[in-house]
Formats: C-alpha cells, sequence, structure tokens
C-alpha cells in the first residue's frame, strides 16, 4: 500500500512536497498506543506533531 501511496504523489513536481508522518499516540479507551499515519504538506509537518 505504502508504495502505491509514494507513486501516486510522484506524479509531477508536487511528490518531493509531500511527506508521510507516523505518530504514536496513546488511546483514551484502553490505554495502549496506536500509530497515526497521515501523508501532510512539507509545510503542515510541525501542525502534525504538535
Amino acid at each position: 500500500m505504502a508504495k502505491k501511496a509514494v507513486a501516486t504523489l510522484q506524479t509531477g513536481n508536487s511528490g518531493r512536497a509531500h511527506s508521510k508522518c507516523i505518530k504514536m499516540v496513546k488511546s483514551p479507551k484502553t490505554g495502549a498506543y496506536i500509530f497515526q499515519e497521515e501523508i501532510v504538506q512539507n509545510e503542515k509537518v510541525q501542525e502534525f506533531f504538535h
């Protein structure tokens, strides 16, 4: 799946304007940690982690 997502982003010159970010978040229900993945623009990477 990840290869397909990256391949679709690299059409044209806009592929380098995005990054795949992975954040570990604690679930409020179970207390277990889960990974939240999202493809964001490079300018909004800091916003994703805050």
